[in-house]
């Protein structure tokens, strides 16, 4: 998504394939996706190109795999409420081959897309602790901000305003 976000694309093109949700094994996917996080990825999608958005079914493998995960994007597409992810979900961190395989595309981009420079810090963590060190960075940031401003203040001392000078050692 943060590429996506920086190019703000006109319209988004999906090629829905659903092999990496659960009921695909490790051949075809085995990747063990919710159905319900392909409704959450659509939803993001949503957030693009003022919400023109276009997902078309590639086929499939497992009919109730594809079902489920079809459903969970129309749903969304709808405008439908989502069912919460559970806190399981939530907490889950990636696995290791999809930890390596963004690496391997942060590397190659970081170079022409901004955003991919600060998104290695957070690959490897579940959504829960992601979200808590962006909320930490922010609070850090705005409390640099808040000192940046106040000096700035302090530097505009009135003339009248008395200055004790040190002695020198």
């Amino acid at each position: 998504m943060p590429i996506a976000n920086e190019f703000a694309p006109d319209v988004v093109l999906v090629s829905s394939g659903f092999d990496a949700v659960e009921g695909h094994p490790p051949p075809l996917g085995g990747y063990k996706l919710t159905a319900k996080c392909f409704g959450y990825l659509t939803k993001q999608l949503m957030g693009l190109a003022g919400g023109r958005l276009v997902l078309a079914l590639e086929g499939g493998h497992d009919l109730t795999a594809i079902c489920d995960a079809s459903e969970a994007c129309v749903s969304a597409l709808l405008g439908n409420e989502l069912e919460p992810l559970s806190d399981e979900v939530l907490q889950q961190r990636p696995s290791l081959n999809a930890v390596r395989s963004i690496e391997k595309v942060i590397e190659a981009h970081s170079k022409y897309w901004r955003c991919l420079q600060r998104s290695a810090s957070t690959l490897a963590y579940s959504l829960v602790e992601a979200q808590k060190c962006e909320t930490e960075e922010a609070e850090t940031v705005t409390a640099m901000a808040s000192l940046s401003v106040a000096a700035k203040h302090m530097g505009k001392r009135s003339e009248e305003e008395p200055m004790e000078e040190e002695p020198p050692l």
